[in-house]
């Protein structure tokens, strides 16, 4: 190597590192100040309501639950059976409770993210069985590797939200897996979290949890501090293990993200706009059904959506109509004022390749331009959901990074006008020295920690590593800068006991 060369590597390096050591300063959520783009004409959106409508009262949903069954005959729907048909105007009153927007305390404040609006929070991939390690290896995830995420996540500055079961640590029992993943969330960070939906008695803990954290009368006053997910059994399913967790959760005023899982061509028709109807019509019967559990519950209108290979019957994700329907979604939750979940940074690719990255912004951009209040999966999922990649996640969160810088729109600021620079730089001249490039050289431009926009040679010097081992490095690195949140230490030592008085009582086993 040439003594230019390697001046130009040292300097290179340096700054990298200077980059990667930075104050990690944290930001506040999205709010969006960028135009909505809608696909869907006034008629257009109508005819899908319409149609949704159609389903609920001729069709009806099958809610597997004797609880729910019973709430809905007193609220006087057309029962038949398990199956529920709602009329337009009972299904209007129940909608007109929930809540447009809400507000998800932190046990650090300063955490605190308002769901709804203008406003887009962000939260890492979920319910991963198996991880990519930091050697891009696929084996089952743990503890530790969950920890390590919700570490990551928590020094990720544009995720906003720490998420739920970022990967599944299968080296826990499962009866007890949900006490350690919320204790990890709650210890590792200090940004907002998701609770358990499993079982209704670990909805239960989650709350008894909360609870330790927060006071009972922080909770009691109605404040939310959960935000969760469940999915409908498409199509037109939703079964008791779902339910039975949400009832817990909006009981007591905590907010769930109500989501049909739809894979269009299989649990959806094999059409855009019908798959959007069917999807509407879940949706809207899940959150009519908690607001009969507790008016004014928060909840969020859910959407996760791909479509189905009609060759080989595998999801497919950031394709065209995928991408449809998160523009239809968000329409219709605008119409019943209700906040949209959406989107995230899917991919069928098993690794973190050129398809992870095309199918990733592919669902992430139209998610961000529908106006989607509360993004799932936004950091870390690979093979459709099944794997949660170390590298991904870091790649994920450069891209977020980008994206938040977009939504909140161009600066016309006299500094973003910048007419000072361009009377002092004249004709024929450069900005690289003059007062304004000075001023703002660190912060003009986004600058990644993780691209390489290098010469071949210094590339190839560095050691010719590709995107994702640079980003399996950076996730080390910010491991090994980690330092855990104050937490008041006797509610820390009140949430361990509570955790292992409540294990001893629980199996190793599912039974």
């Amino acid at each position: 190597m040439t003594a230019e060369a390697q001046h130009r590597r040292g300097g290179t390096a340096g700054r990298r590192a200077e980059r990667a050591a930075a104050p990690i300063l944290q930001r506040r959520q999205i709010v969006r100040k960028i135009p909505l783009v809608e696909l869907l004409d006034a008629e257009g959106l109508e005819l899908v309501h319409r149609t949704s409508m159609i389903i609920l009262e001729e069709i009806g949903v099958e809610f597997r639950d004797p609880v729910a069954i019973a709430a809905w005959k007193r609220a006087g729907a057309d029962v038949r059976g398990q199956r529920v048909h709602l009329p337009e105007g009972l299904l209007m009153e129940l909608l007109s409770t929930a809540p447009a927007e809400y507000v998800q305390h932190a046990r650090n404040p300063e955490r605190n993210v308002t769901i709804g609006g203008r406003h887009t929070v962000f939260a890492p991939t979920y319910g991963s069985p198996f991880v990519r390690d930091f050697e891009n290896r696929r084996r089952y995830g743990t503890l530790e590797d969950l920890q390590n995420f919700v570490k990551l996540a928590y020094m990720t500055p544009n995720l906003h939200h720490s998420g739920g079961v970022i990967c599944e640590p299968v080296d826990v029992p499962v009866p007890k897996r949900h006490l350690d993943i919320v204790y990890s969330h709650i210890r590792y960070s200090d940004k907002p979290f998701m609770g358990i939906v499993t079982h209704e008695e670990r909805a239960a803990d989650c709350i008894k949890l909360v609870r330790l954290l927060f006071g009972d009368g922080f909770i009691d006053a109605g404040n939310t501090v959960m935000t969760s997910v469940v999915n409908c059994n498409s199509p037109l399913v939703w079964d008791q293990t779902m339910l039975s967790a949400m009832r817990v959760y909006a009981r007591d005023n905590q907010a769930v993200l109500v989501t049909p899982f739809i894979m269009a061509g299989a649990m959806a028709p094999a059409a855009t706009a019908g798959s959007v109807a069917q999807l509407n019509a879940e949706v809207l019967a899940g959150i009519a059904y908690a607001q009969l559990v507790r008016p004014g519950s928060p909840m969020v209108y859910g959407n996760f959506v791909t479509t189905v290979s009609m060759l080989s019957g595998a999801p497919m994700m950031g394709t065209p109509e995928p991408a449809m329907m998160i523009y239809f979604t968000a329409q219709l939750a605008r119409k019943y004022k209700l906040p949209l979940r959406s989107g995230g940074m899917l991919t069928g690719s098993k690794i973190a390749d050129a398809q992870a990255a095309y199918e990733s912004m592919q669902t992430m951009l139209p998610t961000l331009m529908a106006g989607a209040n509360f993004v799932l999966h936004s950091a870390g999922w690979l093979e459709a959901g099944l794997a949660a990649g170390y590298g991904k996640f870091m790649l994920d969160a450069d891209q977020i990074a980008m994206l938040q810088i977009f939504a909140e729109g161009p600066d016309l600021s006299e500094e973003g006008i910048a007419m000072e620079a361009i009377r002092e730089v004249g004709p024929g001249g450069h900005y690289l020295g003059c007062a304004h490039t000075r001023r703002n050289f660190k912060t003009a431009f986004y600058t990644s920690t993780l691209a390489d926009n290098n010469s071949y040679e210094q590339w190839e010097a560095e050691g010719g590593k590709d995107a994702d081992r640079r980003a399996s490095e950076r996730a080390q690195q910010l491991l090994r800068r980690y330092e855990a949140p104050p937490i008041d230490a006797a509610v820390n030592e009140g949430l361990r006991d509570f955790i292992a008085r409540r294990k001893v009582g629980l199996p190793d086993g599912v039974t």
